[in-house]
């Protein structure tokens, strides 16, 4: 039997008006040759390391074992992916607060708000570049192994930070620290499919995403206490080179322990019994988006690009990063321009994370509570217009017009529980190890994408009020709700049509999920439902 066989399978779209030939051919294909194709894992198609835990069908997993084995898991890869993220938005986040602690008036040529914006487009352009090798390496190397590497590298090179006293300089090093960084996410959105339940997985990413607003908190704390060492009389370090080597210092320890704490995978995790590794593997079977494999699979990359799923996520990364990435890097910046002293805008950033966290996690309740993925993301964009249209109109004029400004800047970034559960419904949405590369690689191509253009549209000749800015992030808003609204139409189409299908073709119902490892792609199993 062709190791690729399976692919033949007919995608199952909304209104098909060949639905005869499509149950034809699920028949066809679903059952094989033989019943042993029917009734068994296909393993001219699953991972070799995988096929050594994965048993033949669904094994059911007791409520009391589960939580068990979720509690281990939970110790042991939960809190590498959640500090290895803090510690990646502390260093993204450490130029913000580096300029109002002396950098721009070490390196004159940041002063103008075009040359600093670089300082993060030019990290946002390396992801770009190096986005699709590292999706590639990742599908391929030793996910934990590779995630240490770069954090050790991406330490070093935060650190070097200190020594930079040009503007090519700067450029140089951050567009360094973008190669290394670029495979954070992506990362973590492969490990959270690959040791969390799909139920599980909207929550376990926004846990690590929330450290976006965790960084806010401790960096505006830590800028503050470093602040300080403009005061000691003669000291070597000016305040932000300070900031830059302690956090670089501590990435790189991090970078160790992971290298020896994370395993790369339920199958080689060596910190777990040989019966539990097998149950880990049989917890994540009902997500049918596969848990490893190295095989590539052309077709699936057509199926990717393709499939107007992908491209919908891109677009909710870009509406939703273009904003973030020009609020983000010039937080301190615009909240200074609302007439508040340095010390002000320092503790006022901490409030931001505040915010941020209290998005993340209230958008995430809703959800568990309610199952309502894409109504959950529309429903907190709306904040977003409310507070972008009060940036744009309102004068700051008194001490309540100040007040009211910062109550809007804050309430504009609830967009942000978008970007959080766009991610996670890629985890869940897409099947096809090749195919889910693909989808990773575009999806954090379009993040970098938006984070390189956010910071541009930040002028100088705007300041303090940035209409061009907030017009900008309008109109991604805009453009964001229409992306919703059609996903959600999208993918309930979808579902019907493979509930008329399995209701019509009694061997496109896999109870039994035997066919949950074979690398399928979410539109040739007849058994995979998507989530909206």
């Amino acid at each position: 039997m062709s190791s690729d066989k399976v692919h033949t399978a007919p995608e199952v779209v909304a209104d098909s008006a060949d639905d005869k030939r499509d149950i034809a051919q699920v028949e066809r294909v679903m059952s094989g040759n033989t019943e042993l194709e029917k009734d068994h894992i296909n393993y001219d198609r699953i991972d070799d390391e995988l096929a050594k835990y994965a048993h033949a069908t669904r094994v059911e997993i007791s409520e009391e074992e589960n939580r068990r084995l979720k509690k281990l898991i939970d110790r042991r890869v939960l809190p590498v992916m959640i500090f290895t993220y803090f510690l990646q938005a502390l260093d993204k986040g450490t130029m913000s607060f580096a300029s109002i602690m002396g950098l721009r008036k070490d390196v004159p040529a940041l002063m103008e708000n075009s040359k600093f914006a670089w300082l993060t487009t030019c990290i946002y352009i390396a992801v770009l570049i190096v986005e699709y090798p590292t999706n590639w390496a990742i599908q391929r190397v030793p996910i934990a192994k590779y995630l240490s590497l770069n954090i050790i590298l991406w330490s070093t090179t935060l650190a070097l930070h200190a020594a930079c006293k040009s503007f090519p300089a700067f450029v140089a090093i951050r567009t360094l620290l973008g190669i290394f960084e670029a495979v954070c996410q992506p990362t973590f959105l492969v490990l959270s499919s690959m040791w969390y339940k799909r139920s599980e997985q909207a929550q376990i990413v926004t846990w690590w995403y929330m450290m976006n607003g965790g960084q806010q908190i401790v960096g505006g704390l830590l800028a503050y206490c470093f602040t300080l060492i403009s005061k000691v009389p003669n000291s070597p370090l000016s305040p932000w080179q300070a900031i830059f080597m302690t956090y670089g210092i501590i990435s790189f320890f991090w970078g160790i322990f992971v290298l020896f704490w994370l395993p790369d995978s339920p199958m080689r995790a060596k910190c777990f019994s040989e019966e539990d590794k097998a149950l880990m593997v049989e917890r994540v079977r009902s997500n049918q988006t596969g848990l490893q494999n190295k095989t590539f699979r052309a077709y699936q990359i057509k199926e990717a690009l393709s499939d107007p799923q992908t491209w919908c996520y891109c677009l909710i990364q870009i509406c939703t990063t273009l904003p973030t990435s020009g609020l983000g890097g010039f937080s301190q910046i615009v909240i200074s321009g609302f007439k508040f002293s340095t010390l002000e805008t320092q503790l006022l950033a901490m409030v931001l994370g505040v915010v941020i966290i209290i998005t993340l996690l209230g958008s995430t309740w809703i959800v568990n509570k309610t199952g309502q993925n894409l109504l959950t993301m529309g429903l907190f964009v709306i904040p977003s217009f409310i507070g972008t249209i009060v940036l744009m109109t309102v004068r700051n004029t008194s001490k309540a017009n100040q007040a009211g400004l910062l109550l809007s800047y804050y309430i504009v970034l609830s967009f942000w529980a978008a970007q959080t559960l766009g991610m996670s419904m890629l985890t869940r949405n897409i099947g096809g190890q090749t195919k889910k590369t693909v989808c990773v690689a575009a999806n954090f191509i379009a993040w970098a994408t938006g984070n390189a253009i956010g910071p541009q549209v930040f002028l100088s000749r705007d300041a303090p009020r940035y209409f061009i800015a907030f017009s900008t992030h309008m109109g991604c808003y805009v453009l964001l709700v229409i992306v919703i609204a059609f996903l959600r139409w999208n993918l309930m189409a979808r579902n019907k049509a493979k509930d008329r299908l399995a209701a019509q073709v009694a061997d496109a119902n896999d109870e039994h999920l035997v066919h949950a490892f074979d690398d399928l792609t979410d539109k040739e199993n007849p058994n995979f439902r998507y989530v909206y």
